[in-house]
């Protein structure tokens, strides 16, 4: 049975189209993920579904009693509750059904034995049942502990949390409900791969239907079972994992540029039909139909155009384009017997890690186990209680903090970042332009005034231009899109420097890193490879080695064999040769017209140079036609 049928949904803003023709069929257990571009309408229809804004067409039809829960990225603050207060607010029909079963049980105790009453304890009964029984506060409780939180927690004032709390509490408030339709608007901020992997069971085994909005590509694959993609030209609804949505996305997307080149070359061939036999009599009506014929075809061109540009056109994304560093020593970086600690709380003890020139290392571990207070050590921004620090010969470090403290709180985003590069006024300008800071009134916005995301953007700006060899980035990826984070993933691949970076994107975790150091029982410890290898690694091998033992010097690659010279090759080579000769063949003419054997030196290399260029031309042109050859058997392969 559906718990929500969608169908038609329309919303304008302003009178455009925000999103059209929105149509789906949402059963327990399947989980939809929404996919588009920013702005495409994700949340907006969240919203829509769950009441707190109106469409402008369409009918969303939900099963009785169906029971709604929304997860949001706008967490309360300011309302004077606890967390318990606030999880237990997601069920408040249940608390309601709770006392309405206690009254009633008074009132039967009291000799109240009406059908009436009788019939309204069935119902409540019933009702609670229906959303998990009276075990549903235990199992509140357990979802919470799940999230990360703790039993002290649970009587902390919201006001007290953080932004990383408040999300997760709103998350926990949410799956509390016991809902029959979940919506979930990027769930995955602020959570540990420890809590995203929990969250990933709880969803799959949950008893509902899921609606999501999210980055995470693994939490994407791991959970979605359904994909509505919205944003192209018209909304396509995917019954499939998140892969086979990808996949079957770009066979559209090939599908749809074969058609506009099958389109293209008939309305080629029509025209030069019409052109040859327009003006003949015999021909004039053949000629006349072919026209009308190339005018449905430009109309399904300009349709494929439409949609091929729709399936194939980027947004604009974070322009990370690393400069090319200077070279440091081999050991960048080296701490030995680190004790670090937090107030009264130890983070590590006795830790230690080596990074050497050119690694890429990425550093993981549970909220709260010390990943951004070793980074601040590491770098010399606060003090270790105990151990050793020393970092190479050449090492210039760049650091990107969870938290933009690296940004200075006054001055303009132009000026910040001319002073922070050194760039002068222009390019600086067109290194913010690359990261969506746009226009001379956004340039001169003060820094002070920015979002959390203009913030974090600012800083990753920064950061690319500084020259560094030694990138220490704290979250990067997050408020960052897919296609931005995706390019964020291959810039860092490329980056000839060193790495060393904190992140919960498993998908970046298994791309950018040579190795994993994992905070494990207050030390450091060493994994060769990403996030998979790490995974397999701890579920079949014993433990890892300390992070404190360098890896050996990485063998240079071997040289490859040096390309033979082709025919081309050759005879260009010869031709430099004779002109060089003939050209001081001419200078000594010059000086002696009269050297008969001169002359006949000169003669002789003219026509062998005549005879070479003659032979590079034959040559040049056979080159031409088979790298055309070539580019189209790779253009059929592609295709």
């Amino acid at each position: 049975m559906a718990v929500l049928i969608a169908s038609g949904l329309r919303k304008e803003l302003s009178g455009d189209p925000l999103f059209d023709g929105v149509s789906f069929r949402l059963r327990r257990g399947d989980r939809l993920a929404l996919a588009g571009p920013n702005g495409a309408g994700k949340t907006t229809l969240l919203r829509a579904i769950v009441g707190e804004t109106s469409l402008t067409s369409g009918e969303l039809a939900f099963a009785k009693d169906t029971r709604i829960a929304l997860h949001d990225q706008r967490p309360p603050r300011g309302r004077g509750l606890t967390l318990r207060e606030y999880t237990l607010s997601g069920a408040g029909d249940l608390v309601a059904i709770e006392e309405e079963l206690r009254r009633l049980e008074q009132a039967m105790a009291a000799g109240d034995h009406a059908a009436a009453t009788l019939r309204r304890y069935s119902d409540a009964q019933a009702r609670l049942e229906h959303a998990g029984g009276w075990a549903w506060r235990d199992r509140a409780a357990s979802i919470v502990r799940g999230l990360g939180f703790t039993d002290d927690d649970l009587e902390r004032q919201l006001d007290t949390f953080s932004g990383g709390e408040l999300t997760r509490a709103s998350l926990a408030r949410a799956l509390s409900a016991d809902p029959d339709l979940l919506l979930l608007d990027e769930p995955t901020n602020h959570l540990d791969v420890e809590s995203l992997e929990w969250l990933e069971r709880e969803l799959i085994s949950l008893d509902a239907a899921i609606v999501l909005v999210a980055h995470d590509r693994w939490f994407l694959e791991a959970v979605t079972t359904a994909v509505l993609e919205l944003g192209g030209p018209k909304p396509f609804f995917f019954d499939g994992p998140w892969h086979a949505w990808r996949r079957e996305k770009a066979a559209r997307a090939s599908a749809a540029a074969t058609q506009l080149d099958r389109v293209s070359d008939d309305i080629e061939r029509l025209e030069r039909f019409v052109t040859r036999f327009r003006y003949k009599k015999s021909k004039a009506k053949q000629a006349q139909a072919k026209l009308s014929q190339i005018g449905r075809l430009e109309q399904e061109r300009r349709a494929a155009a439409r949609e091929l540009e729709a399936m194939t056109r980027r947004r604009r994304t974070l322009g990370f384009e690393f400069l090319r560093p200077a070279r440091s020593g081999r050991i960048v970086l080296e701490a030995e017997d680190l004790v670090v600690s937090a107030g009264d709380k130890l983070l590590l003890d006795g830790a230690s890690l080596v990074l050497e020139r050119g690694e890429h290392v990425a550093l993981v571990g549970p909220n709260g186990s010390g990943k951004t207070t070793l980074l601040e050590t590491l770098l010399d921004r606060r003090e270790p209680d105990a151990g050793r620090i020393r970092a190479g010969h050449g090492v210039v470090p760049a650091y990107f903090s969870q938290h933009e403290a690296e940004l200075p709180e006054h001055g303009t985003i132009l000026d910040v970042t001319a002073a922070a590069t050194g760039l002068p006024r222009p390019q600086a300008q067109n290194l913010l332009g690359r990261f969506l800071f746009s226009g001379w009134e956004t340039h001169e916005k003060q820094v002070s005034v920015l979002s959390g995301g203009e913030r974090r953007r600012l800083a990753l700006a920064l950061v690319v231009a500084s020259g560094a060899n030694l990138l220490v980035l704290d979250e990067p990826t997050n408020h960052l899109d897919l296609e931005s984070r995706e390019a964020l993933e291959a810039a860092l691949e490329a980056f000839p420097g060193t790495v060393l970076l904190v992140s919960h994107d498993r998908a970046v975790l298994d791309a950018v890193p040579d190795r994993i150091v994992a905070v494990e029982d207050l030390v450091l410890r060493s994994y060769d490879g990403g996030w998979a290898d790490l995974v397999r690694t701890r579920q079949s091998a014993p433990p890892a080695q300390p992070a404190r033992e360098a890896k050996p010097a990485k063998p240079k690659p071997a040289r490859p064999a040096p390309k033979r010279p082709t025919e081309l090759d050759r005879v260009e080579k010869r031709i430099a040769e004779l002109e060089a000769h003939v050209g001081e063949l001419e200078a000594r003419l010059a000086e002696n017209w009269t050297d008969m054997d001169l002359l006949a030196s000169y003669t002789t290399g003219r026509e062998e140079l005549d005879d070479l260029l003659q032979r590079w031309e034959a040559l040049f042109e056979k080159a031409q036609r088979e790298g055309g050859e070539d580019d189209t058997l790779a253009t059929s392969r592609t295709r």
